[in-house]
């Protein structure tokens, strides 16, 4: 499939997620959140890990903005990467618990020694509350960097829920041959 084909049809499929514009959030998920702790990358060019912290604010009832940084080192080499994004999402209720969500993200990638790259994102899928004390969310995605080819992914994540604020996040982010995974504590107002 022609990259520009593949661009227009995530596009497209953003588009109708974000057609109807009077909906709340659904009842039980929060976009108003920071988040940190353990990242790790298993690429088919070699494996890193660190940190990373994540944030979320609800900016009108159906949209927000959100951003992330991570900091990972290979070891391979211990080379630092640096990677950041910052975006703004829209959210659509479908029922009482689950929201359909299209996001869009200025990306940055900077491995030091001219590996500096600037790029974007565009993701859509689905995010829903299944009790009070479990919430899960599903989407696929599109990045795309200068210098390089762009590439489709999907990502699945929980919440585990101890109260209305407390929860722990893991994030699985599958894209060609790589996996990347975040596991930490996620605090929600």
């Amino acid at each position: 499939m022609k990259r520009s084909t593949a661009i227009s049809k995530l596009a497209a499929l953003g588009l109708i997620a974000a057609l109807p514009l009077a909906a709340n959030a659904a009842e039980g998920v929060s976009y108003n959140y920071v988040q940190g702790g353990y990242i790790a990358t298993d690429a088919d060019g070699g494996d890193a890990d660190g940190w990373a912290i994540a944030g979320s604010g609800a900016i009108a009832p159906n949209f927000h903005v959100f951003g992330n940084y991570s900091n990972q080192e290979t070891d391979f080499a211990g080379i630092d990467i640096d990677q950041w994004a910052l975006g703004v999402g829209y959210n659509h209720e479908i029922n009482r618990n689950v929201d359909l969500l299209t996001r869009v993200a200025y990306e940055k990638f900077d491995a030091g020694n001219n590996f500096d790259y600037d790029g974007w994102s565009v993701e859509a899928g689905a995010r829903g509350a299944f009790s009070p004390y479990f919430e899960g969310y599903a989407l696929a995605g599109y990045e795309d960097y200068e210098d390089s080819d762009g590439d489709f992914y999907g990502r699945v994540g929980a919440n585990a829920k101890f109260n209305q604020n407390w929860s722990i996040n893991g994030d699985v982010k599958f894209a060609d041959g790589d996996t990347e995974w975040f596991v930490g504590p996620r605090y929600t107002f």
